[in-house]
């Protein structure tokens, strides 16, 4: 109807193509003009039955289903569904490969001279790509696009060896998972693989990471559908399913031993969480000590407990602070955040404390100290809070260092630490735009061999450090800043 080639959307029904969803919403004009009672009043039982409610989108083949007003991933008892996108993948395969390719250096030869940036007055090709919104998938998005900015971490998967999940006619071809399909044949690990492949290698277009995303639907269900997730969450979801799934046997040999073998950690720099080490706890695994005391009687109780990443509250007395240049009291700044995490508490009357001296719960104070620091700390403002009814955001600007966070002072036993070893410097970090966890955007911002970009979905960005700084940070990832002599690595 409007001649748009964005995001065609087919009928399951009737084969009528239209702009979908994101466009000029013809496609549920074509749902909705098909929900008009037919005037003729001899039309069959059947024929009332049918409704064009479920369409399909050419380019990613997710299916969507304008009765639910969602997307779906289950199938018909006959697999109709995974039929149609078998069929448009062989016209795309055959039909269009030779037309693709030459549209695509067209592309690629005009669109090249907008993504060459001046660099010390050299000129060089922006070689980020990003990643397509699939619907409401920006929480994904900015959560991949900064740890595939964490080398040491990203570097390991790059490194695996690829794993087909297929074999026979479908080998080599992106598989889309439903839930009639059984659990054996995922691997969040691969499709994580090749996400991070698929990213800075210089790509003109933006990647699609449906692949991943329907393996996430699979083994995270909180994750399913299209609705605005918090970004935190999904983070540390991915991070413990990655560390579950690479604990085990894959493919006959044990990713663990591909750790030991590949990563020259040894056993004293390693944190593990559930189980045996892995490269998600070797990076992000650090130790708190838990302080407990009682008191009516003095009892000191100590606990250490592993952590993966550290959720600091904004302090009260900064809340109402919206922006940077507001002048009403200090401003807040992330040691604010972090002395508040540390600092000697009394635990109120909810939280009391069962003393094993007393026999009974008794009034104490608790304090946290760092027994052991990671290599890449990832810290996380608490922006949104519970209240009767809402779920509310802090949307207070808190000032954070691109370079020598010193954690020296949280930690339980500083004098054993070198001078430089508990400096980190900024790697990336992500940003939440808009008021409410259910709604708004995420986008991230991440350093890349000295320069800083903006990733927010399919557009990539160079940007500055002044624009960083300004940002209204929800998850910080900082790295370890490596010793001069260079010779400790990953």
């Amino acid at each position: 109807v409007c001649r748009s080639n964005k995001s065609p959307w087919v009928c399951l029904t009737c084969s009528s193509v239209h702009c979908g969803r994101y466009v000029n919403g013809h496609a549920k004009k074509h749902y909705e003009d098909a929900q008009i009672p037919m005037t003729n009043h001899k039309k069959t039982e059947k024929q009332e039955k049918v409704q064009h409610t479920v369409c399909m989108d050419c380019s990613s083949y997710s299916t969507y289903c304008y009765r639910c007003d969602d997307f779906v991933v289950n199938d018909t008892k006959l697999g109709l569904v995974q039929k149609v996108r078998e069929h448009l993948q062989n016209l795309e395969n055959s039909a269009f490969t030779s037309d693709r390719h030459r549209k695509r250096k067209l592309l690629e030869n005009s669109s090249l001279n907008s993504k060459l940036l001046k660099v010390n007055g050299s000129t060089t090709a922006l070689c980020a790509t990003g990643l397509r919104n699939l619907g409401n998938t920006c929480f994904m998005n900015a959560i991949l696009q900064s740890l595939s900015n964490i080398q040491q971490f990203c570097c390991y998967f790059k490194e695996l060896p690829a794993v087909e999940l297929r074999n026979g006619k479908t080998a080599g071809r992106r598989t889309y998972h439903t839930r009639s399909q059984g659990d054996n044949n995922v691997s969040l690990v691969e499709e994580f693989r090749k996400t991070l492949c698929a990213l800075w290698q210089g790509s003109q277009t933006a990647f699609s990471p449906e692949s991943l995303f329907y393996v996430v639907w699979k083994i995270m269900p909180n994750f399913r559908g299209y609705q605005q997730q918090d970004a935190h969450e999904f983070m540390r979801y991915l991070l413990d399913h990655l560390h579950l799934e690479l604990q085990g046997g894959f493919n006959g040999v044990s990713r663990s031993v591909i750790l030991q073998e590949n990563s020259g950690l040894s056993a004293s720099n390693k944190c593990c969480i559930n189980g045996a080490s892995t490269v998600v706890t070797a990076i992000f695994g650090g130790i708190l000590q838990n302080e407990v005391n009682c008191l009516i009687c003095g009892t000191e109780s100590r606990k250490f407990d592993p952590f993966l990443d550290l959720s600091l509250d904004i302090p009260s007395q900064f809340r109402n602070k919206r922006t940077k240049n507001q002048e009403n009291g200090p401003m807040c700044t992330l040691r604010d955040c972090l002395r508040s995490f540390t600092d000697l508490e009394e635990l109120d009357e909810t939280e009391l404390y069962m003393c094993h001296k007393c026999k009974k719960k008794q009034k104490s104070t608790k304090k946290f100290w760092i027994q052991k620091l990671p290599k890449v700390l990832c810290l996380h403002l608490k922006r949104f809070h519970w209240t009767a009814y809402l779920r509310n955001k802090v949307d207070t600007y808190v000032e954070f260092p691109l370079r020598g966070l010193d954690m020296k002072c949280y930690l339980l036993e500083p004098e054993n630490s070198g001078p430089e070893s508990c400096l980190y410097d900024l790697a990336a970090v992500v940003v939440h735009h808009g008021s409410g966890v259910g709604s708004g955007h995420y986008t991230a911002y991440a350093t890349h061999e000295g320069r800083w970009f903006h990733f927010n979905d399919s557009t990539v960005t160079l940007t500055d450090e002044e624009t960083v700084v300004k940002a209204k940070a929800y998850i910080l990832f900082y790295v370890e800043r490596q010793a001069k002599s260079g010779s400790d690595k990953l």
